[in-house]
């Protein structure tokens, strides 16, 4: 009887990480236009004199609409945006050693807690996409941050351990992350 529990278990989850990847994919062919990724013409200085005028209480613009992650790799920032562009919360995070290239994802994993590449304990990982291999995603340390090797490729970006229980809440299983210069 163990045997069919495991089994039945096993066949939900993959039934539901496939509907979820199935919706992902489908969400990314009906991305509308101007919110892929910047084209040979787009201005990062566009959207830096965005986030000048309004400062980190308000969503950079040209990053859709709905809700959504912000992530803007050149401000080390996060923003939480609510439909009508209500930032339900801004923080600064600091960046891994591998950073995702601009574009629209949504978030494929999560975990309550695991070690980071880094060797570091962390807990609320939030994972959105890979780069050559390296998982990137948010997360918040519970323990002080060990030296990691040069060698070693990090995707994760840190957050403090309240902006980490925020992102939790809020970017759940298939939310749209917007990376953005």
């Amino acid at each position: 009887m163990a045997g069919t529990s495991s089994g039945i278990v096993a066949a939900l989850t993959a039934a539901a990480l496939g509907a979820v990847g199935f919706l992902a994919y489908q969400a990314q062919t009906h991305v509308p236009p101007g919110l892929g990724r910047p084209g040979p013409g787009a201005s990062a200085s566009a959207s830096a004199a965005a986030r000048e005028r309004h400062g980190p209480g308000a969503a950079p613009g040209g990053t859709g609409t709905g809700d959504r992650v912000v992530y803007s790799l050149d401000d080390d920032r996060v923003w939480l945006v609510r439909r009508g562009d209500l930032v339900q919360r801004s923080f600064r995070v600091t960046p891994g050693t591998v950073d995702p290239p601009p574009g629209v994802y949504w978030v494929t994993s999560r975990s309550s807690a695991v070690i980071g590449t880094d060797g570091v304990p962390v807990e609320h990982v939030v994972r959105f996409t890979s780069v050559g291999g390296v998982v990137i995603g948010f997360s918040a340390a519970t323990a002080s941050r060990r030296a990691a090797g040069s060698a070693v490729r990090t995707g994760g970006i840190r957050e403090t351990r309240a902006d980490g229980d925020a992102m939790w809440a809020f970017a759940t299983a298939g939310m749209r992350v917007v990376v953005i210069r």
